[in-house]
């Protein structure tokens, strides 16, 4: 398991919620990921982004929780936005072509205001 991970979720008001991840989100960290990102949901959220900005690697099981999410949303009326800033996150979501399914924003305040 990853020493470098951490997630945590802040809710903003207004059905908008943020779960902000450090570190590398593979197979052990992605189900963190998964509780905080449902709690939200569970808890009021309909639009949520999701901080990737401080993410230094991504495995396909955190882009299948990402997917689950954003179905979740999207299936309730809701919508999700991204947060990614690095280079390896935004290559693994190039070339996955889920840059396309996604809206990504260069920094937070981006990403609430398009959410809002």
């Amino acid at each position: 398991m990853s020493q470098l991970f951490d997630v945590s979720a802040e809710r903003l008001g207004d059905g908008i919620g943020v779960v902000h991840v450090r570190g590398e989100v593979d197979m052990y960290t992605a189900p963190q990921l998964k509780q905080s990102m449902l709690t939200l949901i569970d808890e009021g959220a309909s639009r949520v982004v999701i901080d990737l900005s401080a993410v230094t690697f991504i495995d396909s099981t955190a882009l299948g929780v990402l997917i689950g999410g954003v179905r979740r949303l999207h299936s309730g009326g809701g919508a999700m936005a991204l947060v990614v800033t690095g280079r390896p996150v935004l290559r693994v979501l190039s070339i996955t072509g889920l840059d396309r399914v996604f809206t990504i924003h260069a920094t937070l305040d981006e990403a609430v205001a398009a959410l809002a």
